[in-house]
């Protein structure tokens, strides 16, 4: 088993989501992380999607993924050649003793206190996984009273895009003839 990031573009529409997460689920493959969000084109909805699959097992589903009719294109993302972010946002305890300490905890892994209150601290860490989970560490004795966690998004290094040369041509209504 290994992990695979997929990018996927598909067509802006509802029902997309759960069609692309039925044919995972279909397959038994668990998805560790999904984010779908707009692109740069109002029309397409870009869906990075984690799973933890043997690679021919994958291949089978990334074919079947081609054959659904919103979907435009599908690209594994190599984690060496991409770059991977997450969100987290962490509560925690905070007395006027350890305030300090997590505020300094903040400032070394260039996390930002979006919330104060009188016994508690809320955090925003964005990074990758490693990251992540090295400041949850550090965090937890001081006590965490809630964690929320986006998906994982991921993005290619350097100028090229995904959305480049994939976009399927729009069909632009003849307007009728003035006679």
């Amino acid at each position: 088993m290994s992990i695979h990031t997929l990018s996927v573009l598909v067509e802006n529409q509802p029902g997309v989501l759960a069609r692309i997460a039925g044919l995972f689920s279909r397959r038994g493959f668990n998805i560790e992380s999904l984010a779908v969000g707009p692109t740069e084109h109002t029309e397409i909805s870009r869906m990075t999607i984690v799973v933890n699959v043997e690679d021919s097992p994958l291949e089978q589903v990334t074919k079947q993924l081609n054959k659904l009719v919103e979907v435009i294109k599908i690209v594994e993302l190599d984690h060496e050649a991409s770059v991977h972010r997450e969100l987290v946002l962490v509560k925690v305890a905070a007395t006027a003793e350890t305030r300090g300490q997590i505020l300094d905890v903040v400032q070394l892994f260039r996390a930002n206190v979006v919330d104060v209150a009188t016994d508690a601290v809320t955090i925003q860490v964005i990074g990758n996984a490693a990251k992540i989970a090295d400041v949850l560490r550090i965090l937890e004795p001081y006590g965490i009273r809630e964690l929320v966690q986006s998906g994982m998004v991921a993005i290619g290094r350097g100028s090229r895009s995904i959305s480049e040369r994939s976009l399927r041509p729009v069909a632009v209504p003849t307007p009728p003839a003035v006679g």
